[in-house]
């Protein structure tokens, strides 16, 4: 029995189509309006000897100076020597004429009757525009074969690409990133360093997928969403991409903007579109990234009405989510750093059953991080991960890798082979504090201003239990910034009032040094005012560590709220507990810069003459610290004290560490720096 096979119709080429066209627009050309007729090329003045014998009966002459003359009968043969005549055909000689006018002078003096009464040219003679019936169909029917040839092009291109496409025929169709065996993403969970927790949570997910059995045999249910919530750059997209690495299962994936178009209807096409190719694809993984484009709260945005095309979205996500329709075998994850702006109704059990934090890593986390990012490094022997991870509190996944490419882009500035500590130190003072400019121009005021400026940070920050310990003090001009101190915030679950208290005496510490040992302020102190303004308000208003507002939080996060959730008296007794909280610390500042006036003034000639101390030179000036942490015993030790200044500054800058710290700057636009 022969095989059979079941041919389908392909799509129509329009190659042919444009073949077929040509062919007919040669046909024309060659075989147009003289098709039936014979004819002949002759000289112009040949025409005209033609014309004054009286062998032609009518001249037809074109704009472009090409003439047409059919001949008469009985004088065809004359011409045509040797060519037999066609029967029925009229015979034609064709020429072309420099000047029409000329020729028209002489077809009006062949007209003339002669001294007998007699004319040579007795014949018609007619003007044309152009020669031949292309002409014609050129000016009358080729506009309209172009506009269809371009609306053929437009429709086609418009309506190519697929589901994926972005055509006006597939503008409701889904924009997701369809990942299967065929191309799944290289990333897997041993590229997510740190987030044990969330990975942890992620594994499962992928193990319902390859494994339903072990949950589902004790009644269990297969999670219908997860969503990932936290703080940029903590690894939320990568959590993601692992998933789709390990699991053996399709994964769809696009962000939530790619639902929003500027035509009604589409998001809402656009998510049924997508749930429809995952049921076909089932059981398989959707992945919405920055979920909250779409998923915002419905009814919170005074400007738009009840149909906002957002919230159609938004609601046909739910049904698809959760509504009368089954979705078996289809997990969504989600991705947002903006949980607190998402409607409710998505958050809720049945739509999204778990979230996921993931929180900016801690110290052994840091460490897992670098770890990954250190393993394409050529590395010395003298980096340390312990040192690094203790040097960057507070950065994400993110900084710690923009960490590790900016030190391999300094050791390669410098031309080493290696990327050693300093190249690492130097790259989180970068990221930090900015770009140093040694060449911004400064004149002795300002320096010993400044020195003196930074000396009461590194004074009081001493001298204050709770105070971050001091690492470094510079002079030296970062980005915006004409002076910073560095400290090693330690890390805390919980922060007490007093230990904030101390940072804001800490933080006005500079103020209060120029205003002491220089007799006036300037704009110096400006970032340090803006983070102490809103550290109170934080402390008054939110915490409800004031005396007057104790045990109160006036915290309302509601996005498109235009009132306070408190009295315009309140506000009077918030901004007046502000000041004295701020005063207070202020008058504490500049107490034990009084009592430790000598030893500031020895810290700020230093640092006018070297430009940078480290913690061991205010140790030297003021003795051990009464309150060592950790990061002092590491990094605060002295071993050659006697060396040299400019070796002593080397070696220090190796043994430091550089997080954040107060920036001093003296423009109204103050650099932001990296809090704890």
């Amino acid at each position: 029995m022969a095989n059979t096979k079941n041919i389908k119709g392909g799509k129509f080429n329009f190659t042919w189509f444009y073949i077929i066209a040509g062919v007919i627009l040669m046909s024309i050309y060659f075989f147009g309006d003289d098709q039936g007729n014979q004819v002949k090329e002759i000289e112009y003045s040949k025409l005209k000897e033609y014309v004054e014998s009286g062998y032609i009966e009518e001249i037809t002459v074109f704009d472009d100076g090409e003439i047409k003359a059919i001949l008469k009968k009985e004088h065809a043969g004359k011409i045509f020597k040797g060519t037999p005549l066609k029967e029925g055909a009229r015979q034609m000689v064709i020429t072309t004429t420099g000047s029409i006018d000329n020729f028209d002078n002489f077809i009006t003096e062949m007209k003339t009757p002669d001294a007998s009464g007699k004319r040579k040219f007795e014949g018609t003679l007619e003007y044309d525009k152009d020669s031949g019936l292309l002409s014609g169909f050129l000016w009358n029917i080729a506009p309209f074969l172009i506009i269809l040839f371009l609306w053929i092009f437009i429709m086609r291109r418009m309506s190519g690409g697929g589901a994926g496409g972005g055509g006006v025929f597939n503008v409701g169709k889904s924009q997701a990133k369809l990942f299967d065996k065929n191309n799944t993403p290289t990333v897997t969970f041993k590229d997510v360093a740190g987030q044990a927790g969330a990975k942890q949570e992620v594994k499962e997910i992928v193990d319902f997928l390859k494994n339903p059995q072990v949950y589902t045999e004790l009644g269990g249910k297969i999670p219908k969403g997860a969503l990932l919530v936290g703080p940029p750059g903590t690894g939320k997209t990568l959590l993601a991409k692992a998933v789709a690495g390990e699991a053996n299962v399709p994964f769809f994936s696009m962000s939530g903007s790619d639902f929003v178009e500027m035509f009604v209807g589409v998001g809402a096409s656009r998510v049924r579109d997508l749930f429809r190719q995952a049921k076909e694809k089932a059981p398989c993984i959707i992945f919405i990234d920055e979920i909250d484009a779409v998923g915002r709260a419905r009814g919170k945005n005074p400007s738009m009405g009840g149909n906002d095309e957002r919230e159609n979205t938004l609601n046909q996500l739910l049904t698809e989510m959760d509504g009368f329709g089954t979705n078996s075998g289809i997990i969504v994850i989600a991705a947002t750093n903006r949980a607190d702006i998402l409607d409710k109704a998505l958050l809720r059990a049945g739509r999204f059953d778990r979230q996921i934090h993931v929180d900016l890593p801690d110290l052994n986390e840091r460490k897992e991080v670098f770890g990954v990012h250190l393993r394409p490094l050529k590395l010395d022997e003298s980096v340390d991960i312990d040192i690094l991870s203790r040097q960057t509190p507070g950065f994400s996944g993110a900084d710690i890798a923009n960490v590790c490419n900016e030190a391999a882009l300094i050791a390669a500035r410098n031309k080493k082979k290696a990327i050693d500590k300093q190249d690492f130190l130097d790259a989180i003072d970068r990221i930090i504090g900015g770009l140093e400019k040694k060449t911004k121009v400064m004149t002795q005021k300002e320096k010993e201003a400044i020195a003196i400026h930074e000396a009461g940070h590194a004074t009081i920050s001493w001298f204050l239990e709770h105070a971050n310990p001091l690492i470094k003090v510079t002079i030296v001009p970062r980005g915006r910034a004409l002076g910073a101190a560095w400290y090693m915030p330690e890390e805390r679950q919980i922060t007490t009032k007093e230990q904030m208290l101390d940072e804001m005496c800490s933080i006005l510490g500079g103020r209060a040094a120029e205003e002491t040992f220089i007799g006036h302020i300037s704009t110096g102190a400006m970032n340090d005012l803006e983070r102490v303004t809103k550290q109170a308000y934080a402390m008054i208003a939110y915490a409800g560590m004031s005396d007057k507002l104790s045990n109160l939080c006036y915290y309302n996060n509601q996005e498109y709220s235009f009132n306070r959730p408190y009295s315009e008296k309140t506000a009077e007794t918030i901004d007046s507990e502000v000041h004295k909280m701020i005063n207070e610390q202020y008058e504490r500042a500049k107490a034990l810069l009084a009592e430790h006036k000598e030893g500031h003034a020895e810290l700020a000639k230093i640092l006018i003459e070297r430009e940078v101390i480290f913690a061991e030179d205010v140790e030297k000036i003021f003795g051990k610290r009464p309150w060592a942490s950790r990061s002092e015993e590491i990094f605060g030790n002295s071993e050659n004290t006697e060396k040299s200044k400019s070796e002593a500054a080397e070696e220090n800058a190796a043994d430091a560490a550089a997080d954040a710290g107060t920036a001093d700057t003296a423009s109204d636009a103050p650099a932001e720096q990296a809090a704890e």
